[in-house]
Formats: structure tokens, sequence, C-alpha cells
């Protein structure tokens, strides 16, 4: 018994090892470009852009293959950060930007169908079956993914809301 657990203990060392070098020395470089890019988008993988979330569009902005405004619920601050990280120039005068939205519950509304939580990338919406959804605002990017699944339109695009938390003071105007 004490041999097959010490014979077991030396081969799940000796193979760590073996693994842990073999990360070492073939491990695969990636782009710094799209892994920078990753950091800067919402990351709610919520596919809006037509790519198979935020890496897929990160590395598809990089290649010059998509706009650095493809990004919806980034709008234009997200665009105008992708284009000074890649030292462009971009015209955001047709993309419509209302500023930061979150998903809100009309309670009266909500039947439970739980299709909006289903769809929703970063489960940012709780309820049980034929229970009251509701929204946890820290945990919503604003994809509005869960507004098309909803069949009673229980839920709509809401600006966030001003908080102490979220206030940020206004730009002088220019005299």
């Amino acid at each position: 018994m004490i041999a097959a657990i010490l014979s077991l203990t030396i081969l799940g060392a000796a193979l760590g090892i073996i693994l842990g070098v073999a990360n070492k020395f073939l491990q695969v470089e990636g782009n710094p470009l799209v892994d920078e890019l990753i950091a800067m988008m919402p990351g709610s993988n919520c596919g809006q852009c037509g790519f198979p979330g935020c890496s897929g569009a990160a590395s598809a902005i990089a290649d010059g293959s998509a706009s650095p405004a493809c990004c919806p619920p980034g709008g234009k601050t997200l665009a105008t950060a992708i284009a000074a990280k890649l030292g462009i120039t971009i015209d955001l005068s047709a993309l419509a930007d209302d500023g930061p939205k979150i998903a809100t519950v009309a309670e009266e509304l909500c039947i439970g169908c739980c299709r909006c939580s289903k769809v929703c990338p970063t489960d940012a919406i709780l309820g049980a079956a034929k229970q009251i959804h509701n929204v946890l605002r820290e945990a919503c990017t604003g994809c509005s993914s869960c507004v098309e699944k909803c069949p009673t339109e229980a839920l709509v695009m809401t600006p966030v809301p001003v908080t102490l938390q979220h206030w940020v003071m206004p730009k002088p105007l220019a005299a």
C-alpha cells in the first residue's frame, strides 16, 4: 500500500515538473496589442459587434479588419480610447451615443419566464421561474441582449443613475 502511494506521488511530481518545463519552453506568445484591447473592452462577450466575444473583436481591430467603433456597449468613449491606442483618427459623428445604460425591469410586467436571464452574458439578472426578476446594476454592462428576448417588454434600457459613486464634475464651459 505504501509502495503504491509512494510510486504515484513520485509519478505525479515528475509529470508535474515535466509539464511545467514544457509550459515554459513551448509557450505561444500572443499579440500584446490584442491583450491591451481586450482589457479596455467591457468584457461582456455579448456579440453585438458581430464577433465571437471581446477577444474576437480585439483581434479584428488589431488586424485592421474591424473599426474601433464596432463595440456598441463601449460607445464613443471606447472607440476614442482604442483609436488613441492605435494612433489612428476615427469619425464618430455617425455613432449615436446616449451614454452608459443599464437594464431595468418593470415589475408589473415581468412574468418570470427566465428568457432574459438565459441570454445575459454577465449573469446580471436575478430571478427564478415564475418570479419577478431584477438586474444587478454593478454587473450589467448595457449590452441590451436581454431586452430583445423579453416577451412582455418588461426590460428597458435606462441611463445609469447618477449616484455619489458615479458622479463626475462637468467640464467648465469655454468662455
